[in-house]
Parts: C-alpha cells; structure tokens; sequence
C-alpha cells in the first residue's frame, strides 16, 4: 500500500473554512432510511427501547445531546445544547452565555438553523416540543442519553411521540472526513510534532514525567491547540509498562523507555501520536523491544487502505509481535477513528467487523508491555485513501535521544 507525509499544513489560522450546510439533509436521509436501535427491556411507561432484531427503524427526528455531534451538525462550539433536526428545521437550544456565539457560529459554518436562548429547563422543553409537534417517532441517542433523561423525555418532553434509543446515527456520518476537517486534524499533528521536537532535547535534563507533560501542553497551545486532545501520557521506566499511564514525580533517567502520547486540538479536530524515546542506550530488552513495535507499526501503516476490514490491520500488527514471543504482551487494540473525539469509529481490532474507507481518519499504535520492566508504544495517525494512506504525525521515529 501507498504510504506518504502530509504535505505541510496551513497554520491554525489559515485553515479553510468548515461549511456544514448539508450535514441536516445527511441527517434526515439517515433517519428516512432507518436507524438502529440499541438492545435492552422496553421502558416501563412508554414502549420505548427495541431489539437489536427488529432491523433498522425509519424515525421522523433526532434529538441530539452529545456535544460533538451537534457540533459536526451546526457548527456550534458551546459547552450545552440540544439539538433537534426535524423534516423542515433545524433548531439549536442553548442558554443565555451563547447567545451571541451560536447564530455568529451557526453563520460561520453557513448553517441554516434556528437557535433558541433558554436559560430555564421548562423553556428549553418548550422549545424542543415545538419543533417536533406533530411527530410520531423521535430518536434520541442511546450512548449519550441517561436513564433519568429518557425518563423526562418521555413524561415530559415528548409525551405524545415514541421515543427509539438510536445508535450510531451521526457517528456513521461523522467516519469519513471532508479535506477541510483533515486540514484540522494535520494542523492540530503538526502542533503537537513541533512542541515534541522542542521537548526532547530537555529529556537528558532528568525533568520529571509530570514536568515533560505539562512542557508539551503549553508548547501546543503555544502553536494555536485550543488544548490537550486527552490526558498527555509521559511513562518513563517501569511506568512506561502502563499503556495509560498517568505522568507524575518520577524523573527520567538514562536508560529509561520513556513513553509520550499526546495530542493537539485545532478548531475542535483531535491529533493523537505516541513516540517511545530513550536518553542514551536502553536496558535489555528494551532496544529489541522497540525493534519489533516499530516493525509492526510499519507493517500496520502499509496495510491500511480503503477498502481494507480493520480486523486484517490489527492481525497485520499482531503477527510481528507474535512472532517476536511477545504476543501476550500487546494489551490493546491496534487503533481507532479520531476527529472531533478522541476515539471515534471504527476500531481496528481482532473483533471488529468493519471496513476502511477513504477519508475516514484512523491510528495505528501496537505495543508491547513488560511488567516492571517497561513498555514501547508507537502510534501514528493517518487518513485512508483508495490505496494507502497519509500519515498526518510525521515526528521521527528514533529510539535514542539526548
């Protein structure tokens, strides 16, 4: 498979502009065509959740809750909102601290919605009651929804409509990224490989784990991240055997495996990428180690492609390792879709039966962990094309610096 560097992206403020205007119209032909509908026991008062037998279920709205999907709908950046997309409106609910970023953002991303300042639950209730008056089958979404919510969804909110528990409804829409949302996403890798490649000089300085992360933090919102994509992980020594590790008082020292996995975020587009370094020679096993991730790395690269099931990448990854002797020691799947969550579809593991398409946004990370000894991890993140990908962490892969 064809593998190749992003090309050098535009800094944060160049990106090209995000335009969402037909993400409501991929919504309602979604819900026109049929959802699915998680598994679990009717609710007690309603006839609400289905099987996963029933087959998918036409629906008439989505009520969206989780905060990145409403985001990739609208554009609308805010830390609370409903969503409602119905057959002819769009409508964003939000309160009072966004009630001039909403339209200004809804505008930006040249959405045509509706937005509804409310600060008071019974006038966001009326609000979203409006909008899908009339309407026999709502869903909501079934991995964002609480119990207790369902619960005043139904008596409440939406007395008069069924409500189906949906799964994956924008979440499918959301795999495959447009180029301006790569453009993000390389933007957000090349923030996050220039503050690295600031950091690991300092490393022969014995800095602490928690010193390193707190360096590559500021550095990244130094270049334009707006944040961490997640908790940065710095794991030196034995701590580099703990694939989430958390980076504390424990200083970096010659010979030490040294674990960093990080990420930057830009206009709300994740980055993720792990690098194991070591200041001078490592301890036994450790180089040998290193050799055997980095090769099934390599080979978990080459083997992505559209078109390719996430299964074979993982097995593509998994067989070097194996045939290493270190097989038990790989704990983790060998990566995930990323974008505006950390971890996102699909999953390129031994149980998954999805397939990889162009556009879609994926890492590729095998490791190999050895109990008070350490562990190596190496991870890239890289955009499927028709026969390869693009890798869009391009920070080298050597072992020994300082």
């Amino acid at each position: 498979m064809a593998v190749t560097d992003a090309a050098a992206p535009p800094g944060a403020e160049d990106l090209p502009p995000l335009l969402l205007a037909g993400r409501a119209e991929a919504v309602r032909a979604a819900l026109e065509g049929g959802v699915a509908v998680a598994a679990g026991p009717d609710a007690p008062d309603r006839g609400g959740p289905g099987e996963d037998g029933d087959g998918p279920q036409p629906c008439d709205a989505l009520v969206i809750t989780n905060l990145a999907n409403g985001r990739w709908v609208c554009g609308f950046s805010g830390s609370a909102m409903i969503v409602v997309v119905a057959p002819d409106d769009l409508l964003v609910i939000t309160d009072g601290r966004y009630a001039t970023q909403a339209p200004a953002e809804l505008a930006a991303a040249g959405v045509d919605g509706r937005v509804v300042i409310a600060d008071r639950g019974d006038e966001q209730k009326e609000a979203a009651a409006a909008a899908v008056s009339g309407l026999g089958r709502l869903a909501l979404e079934a991995d964002d929804v609480s119990w207790s919510r369902y619960r005043r969804f139904a008596r409440e909110w939406f007395p008069g409509a069924e409500l189906l528990p949906a799964t994956g409804v924008i979440e499918r829409l959301r795999r495959r990224k447009s180029p301006e949302e790569a453009a993000r996403m390389a933007a957000a890798a090349a923030a996050a490989d220039d503050a690295l490649a600031e950091v690991l000089p300092r490393l022969a300085e014995r800095p602490t784990e928690g010193e390193v992360a707190a360096e590559l933090d500021y550095l990244m919102r130094r270049r334009g991240s707006s944040g961490s994509a997640f908790d940065t992980i710095v794991a030196a020594g034995e701590n580099s055997a703990l694939p989430h590790a958390r980076p504390g008082r424990r200083r970096i020292e010659p010979g030490d495996l040294v674990v960093i996995d990080f990420g930057a975020i830009i206009d709300g587009y994740r980055s993720d990428m792990t690098r194991t370094v070591c200041v001078g020679e490592p301890r036994p096993p450790g180089g040998r180690v290193y050799e055997v991730v980095r090769a099934s790395q390599q080979a978990g690269v080459e083997a992505v492609a559209g078109g390719v099931p996430c299964a074979d990448v993982d097995a593509v990854c998994r067989e070097v390792i194996n045939d290493a002797g270190w097989g038990e020691a790989f704990l983790h799947s060998t990566g995930h879709g990323v974008g505006l969550d950390i971890h996102e579809a699909p999953s390129l593991s031994s149980r998954s039966d999805e397939v990889l398409a162009a556009g879609e946004v994926v890492t590729v990370e095998p490791g190999i962990y050895l109990a008070g000894e350490g562990g190596v991890r190496i991870e890239d993140t890289v955009v499927v094309t028709d026969d390869g990908c693009r890798r869009l962490t391009c920070s080298p892969k050597t072992l020994v610096v300082g």
